[in-house]
């Protein structure tokens, strides 16, 4: 056993071809071949199903495969930790949020940035489905978004970390003659004015929401934020949300409106948390930044 054919073992999983995996290691087919077929041999388990559609891993060879990726960080962190003796931390970060807790991002970007100059830095704002596909090719690094039933099935290869649990809450001005209340039921809240912001998971609530409780009067679905509250500030219309896009300490502008309770509406549990790639080495820039998220949300 050796790191070669951990890795040649990890790139066949990663593109589910030894062709492609030869391809991409720059070694001939037979190399790869032989190299799993060894593996293989020394510890008594078939890691793949070979066929002419390609490399498929077997039920044994996918808990095997999650101790070669273990056993190939370990290893990238070992030559990360040697460079950095010898290096100013350079490279680069790719990040994207979900709309509406994009500002939890500041605080720790600013920071990070301080204790890293030479680190370029890139962070969007897009959908849950948009950042996981970003993830899986490569595109982003890691990713802010919710977690919850309706997505569990889109993340399969990755890795997701919950940072805060939430729930969906009404949001109105002030103002409003719910002001007083604590809890809106669903009948109250299909009847009255609602503008949408442009969220995966937000959506899909109003969807099944709708399904269960009949037709919302939805007035306009929008991701800009001025354009909603001027619909809730000025003309009472309401909001939904998940609670903690709504909290003062993520973002001020939501200060002259308050949340109510649903009643009588059934959720699951939803987290806000942070996704990467299971397969791509975690480095140490960004478990830095991972850390210091944690610190500003916690």
């Amino acid at each position: 056993m050796n790191l070669e054919q951990l890795e040649y073992i990890a790139e066949v999983a990663k593109t589910g071809s030894l062709t492609n995996a030869a391809q991409n290691q720059h070694v001939t087919l037979s190399a790869i071949s032989q190299a799993i077929s060894h593996f293989e041999a020394e510890i008594g388990i078939v890691l793949f199903n070979r066929s002419r559609l390609g490399a498929e891993p077997t039920p044994e060879g996918k808990v095997m495969l999650q101790k070669v990726y273990e056993i190939l960080n370990k290893v990238q962190d070992l030559r990360d930790e040697a460079l950095d003796f010898n290096n100013p931390a350079s490279g680069e970060l790719r990040i994207a949020s979900i709309p509406g807790p994009m500002s939890l991002w500041v605080d720790a970007l600013m920071g990070f940035k301080q204790a890293y100059p030479n680190i370029h830095t890139e962070i969007a704002e897009k959908g849950s489905q948009e950042i996981l596909d970003d993830i899986r090719h490569n595109r982003l690094d890691i990713g802010l978004v919710i977690k919850s039933e309706h997505i569990e099935q889109n993340m399969s290869g990755l890795t997701f970390e919950p940072l805060i649990q939430g729930k969906i809450v009404v949001g109105v001005d002030r103002q409003s003659p719910y002001a007083l209340q604590k809890s809106i039921t669903a009948e109250q809240f299909k009847r009255e004015m609602l503008v949408i912001y442009q969220d995966d998971y937000v959506q899909w609530f109003i969807d099944e929401f709708q399904k269960k409780y009949g037709s919302a009067n939805i007035i306009f679905t929008s991701n800009n934020t001025d354009a909603l509250q001027s619909a809730v500030f000025n003309h009472r219309a309401m909001t939904i949300g998940i609670d903690f896009s709504f909290a003062p300490s993520i973002t001020k502008s939501n200060s002259g409106m308050i949340t109510l309770e649903l009643q009588d509406v059934e959720q699951q549990p939803v987290y806000l948390g942070w996704v990467r790639s299971e397969t791509k080495h975690f480095s140490g820039i960004i478990k830095s930044f991972i850390t210091r998220l944690k610190n500003d949300i916690q």
